[in-house]
């Protein structure tokens, strides 16, 4: 498959996202807000991420892994290479996961929390996505909702939400994401659907997917029609425009006036007979 990718900071901060494609493997990363928390690791998100998706890449390439096997690897590989930090602060670097694989004759996906897949296809577009993060902590999310973005109160509560987050993150009472355990990738969804039924893929943050979920700015087909057009640098820049129209979150409340987005847009090369 063709694969073209795109990423870009949603403000003055570096970059938590993370993407990579190669003729057979999108993966998309999101990193994790630390609101400022403490974390107990001296490297950071951005470090975390690119470690977590080189190894991603290394060890999925070959096609022989099963996804879930090869985000595990990766998970044992990262840990080992920060020994001196307290990978066991619930606060460690973390992200969320988003991998498309293509074989001979199917597709694999994988997905850990809320960065999706959609598959565009003759029978339509799937979304494959992860969203039990949205089944916790709804009282504080509804209470971040209230300020406007960037103010002190806003910031507050962003802290507070986060911090509510943490104490549940990769537990059963809560939801999962790649961090300091390889037991994590045993919680992602996977599956398989065979190659006829998927014309392109795209495989991005919730950065740039909130343009249909929650902006409601556009369809899946637009998005598609977007990328075929302009590629994943156009349909970024789509996102900031549309958030430039909303920069205090009064229409779209948010945790960020502009989130970190980064998206990987495959289209097969060939026809599986």
């Amino acid at each position: 498959m063709q694969v073209s990718v795109a990423t870009q900071a949603g403000g003055t901060a570096p970059n938590e996202d993370w993407v990579a494609g190669t003729p057979t493997l999108a993966v998309v990363l999101d990193g994790l807000s630390t609101a400022g928390l403490a974390t107990g690791c001296r490297h950071g998100v951005p470090w975390y991420v690119a470690q977590l998706g080189g190894h991603l890449v290394a060890a999925l390439s070959g096609g022989e892994r099963g996804l879930a096997e090869g985000l595990a690897e990766a998970l044992e590989r990262v840990a080992l290479q920060h020994p001196g930090c307290d990978l066991k602060n619930p606060g460690t670097p973390s992200a969320t996961v988003a991998i498309l694989r293509e074989r001979s004759d199917a597709f694999d996906h994988l997905v850990l929390a809320d960065s999706p897949v959609v598959l565009e296809g003759p029978a339509g577009v799937t979304v494959l996505t992860d969203l039990r993060v949205d089944e916790v902590c709804q009282d504080l999310r509804a209470e971040t909702e209230q300020f406007q973005t960037g103010t002190e109160e806003h910031r507050a509560s962003v802290a507070r939400l986060v911090a509510a987050q943490r104490e549940i993150r990769n537990t059963d009472q809560g939801y999962w994401v790649a961090s300091s355990a390889p037991e994590a990738a045993v919680h992602a969804l996977t599956g398989t659907v065979d190659a006829a039924a998927v014309r392109s893929a795209a495989v991005m943050s919730d950065g740039v997917s909130r343009l249909v979920t929650e902006y409601q700015m556009a369809t899946w087909r637009e998005v598609f029609d977007g990328l075929r057009e302009g590629g994943p640098a156009a349909m970024i820049h789509r996102v900031r425009e549309v958030e430039a129209t909303d920069p205090h979150g009064r229409r779209w409340p948010r945790y960020k006036a502009g989130d970190d987005a980064a998206m990987a847009f495959c289209q097969r090369t060939y026809e599986t007979v």
